[in-house]
């Protein structure tokens, strides 16, 4: 079935779908999000899901697909000079979060073989169809020089970003 993410809260290890077809709310758990290969997803995400009829309630077994909101498409300040097809076009990169705080809108990660900190924003997590990070956690981002240094122009949970067979540059 299809729906869009209702919200979802990784501290609480759970969210809900709104099938596009009505009835209850369906529960989706980090786990399955986490077979998918991704350990957050953004509010508003469209989502296809196998879900099943339990005891207590329909509840996301497996996740299908997922297409980023659209509302969520913006791109930060400094790339907005840049054709989308430019930014798809850079290399996705091995990467670890060092920290992220999404009260406060941004955080760092640290590329495999280079020195210097990647400033992570929160719209382009978002707009990567994610909702948090956690210290530590692995990803694949395509990076670019902004104004104030390298910035993540998209995000990919490390899983997500193997299982689709992309190419992930890992020398320098």
């Amino acid at each position: 079935m299809t729906g869009v993410v209702k919200w979802f809260d990784p501290a609480r290890g759970f969210g809900f779908v709104v099938s596009d077809e009505g009835g209850p709310d369906i529960l989706l758990h980090a786990n399955v999000l986490r077979n998918f290969g991704q350990s957050t997803i953004a509010d508003a995400a469209r989502v296809t899901i196998m879900a099943q009829q339990t005891a207590r309630g329909v509840q996301a077994t497996e996740l299908l697909d997922i297409e980023i909101p659209q509302s969520q498409a913006a791109v930060l300040e400094d790339f907005q000079s840049l054709a989308p097809e430019d930014l798809a076009a850079a290399p996705l990169e091995p990467a670890r979060v060092k920290w992220f705080d999404k009260v406060k809108g941004f955080g760092f990660a640290n590329v495999f073989g280079r020195p210097e900190d990647v400033f992570i924003h929160v719209e382009v997590l978002r707009a990567s169809g994610l909702a948090d990070l956690q210290p530590g956690e692995a990803l694949a981002m395509r990076i670019m020089e902004g104004r104030r240094g390298r910035m993540a122009t998209q995000i990919f949970a490390w899983e997500a970003a193997t299982k689709e067979g992309t190419t992930v540059v890992t020398s320098v």
